[in-house]
């Protein structure tokens, strides 16, 4: 069958929305966001071709190797790109610090996605506080390209104790984007700390088609289009003061977790309204 493709943007400059979800393999989405006659192996050239970006999630559990990166990377379009988690055994060492060759390897690895790589992912466990002098090495050890690649990293805290501006101050000054987590089970601040924005969205509802109501995918579409506009929405919320309006910015907006078997419908949905604004 044919896909409905939507319209392809290949971004020339920053300043570009890309909206998207966690994997492409889920049983519910069957009937539901994949036709029912699609095989499985099409699954990722079919969803790539609706969203403009898609979390890739099993790397936070097995790394892949390069031939299945690039396997991946030609499935897709031009212009769509892939953000990468990294893998548990780095992020849940105990002092991040020690971490410099396993990260080396992962990043090595991903780079095999070329132009189809976006940000890498860092999820910090919720156990983890804010150590200062350890993060402030792990960062240091996050390298600046692979393979050719010039590379984007996010770090996301679940730790209240990141709710401090020394961390904002450190995530600044390393160039790393701060992820904004919109949940209500992990801290939720939205501080701009990096060239980019990175944010998970946790609150769609199975009761939605769309996983949020009108109402709320219109207010996340002015969120993302301030952002990507070089602006810091004062409606969400800051551990430290909004910043002043700046450069443009690229933009990554993941519908993860909750109700999980709406949140492609939702990247769809926020994706037309950006197409529209």
């Amino acid at each position: 069958m044919t896909a409905t493709k939507r319209s392809d943007k290949k971004p020339s400059a920053p300043g570009h929305v890309r909206t998207g979800m966690g994997g492409w393999v889920f049983a519910p989405w069957r009937g539901v966001f994949y036709p029912d006659d699609l095989v499985q192996k099409r699954e990722l050239e079919y969803a790539s071709r609706q969203v403009r970006s898609i979390e890739i999630n099993g790397t936070y559990y097995r790394a892949p190797d390069a031939a299945t990166y690039r396997k991946w990377a030609a499935e897709t379009p031009e212009g769509f790109v892939f953000s990468v988690k990294a893998p548990r055994h780095i992020v849940q060492t105990k002092q991040l610090a020690t971490a410099g060759d396993r990260i080396e390897r992962f990043v090595d690895g991903a780079s095999a996605l070329g132009d189809r790589l976006g940000p890498i992912l860092w999820q910090c466990l919720a156990t983890r506080a804010f150590d200062p002098d350890d993060m402030a090495a792990f960062l240091d050890l996050l390298p600046e390209k692979a393979g050719g690649v010039t590379l984007r990293h996010a770090v996301e805290v679940r730790n209240e104790t990141f709710m401090d501006e020394r961390w904002l101050a450190l995530a600044r000054e390393r160039g790393v984007a701060t992820v904004f987590t919109d949940s209500p089970e992990h801290p939720s601040f939205a501080d701009l700390t990096g060239p980019f924005v990175y944010a998970r969205l946790m609150r769609s509802r199975a009761a939605e088609k769309q996983g949020y109501p009108a109402k709320e995918l219109k207010v996340l579409a002015k969120q993302a289009a301030t952002w990507a506009a070089g602006g810091d929405p004062r409606d969400l919320p800051h551990v430290g003061d909004a910043l002043a309006n700046g450069a443009p910015r690229d933009v990554f907006v993941y519908f993860i977790s909750a109700a999980k078997e709406r949140n492609p419908s939702a990247a769809v949905a926020l994706d037309k309204l950006l197409d529209n604004a």
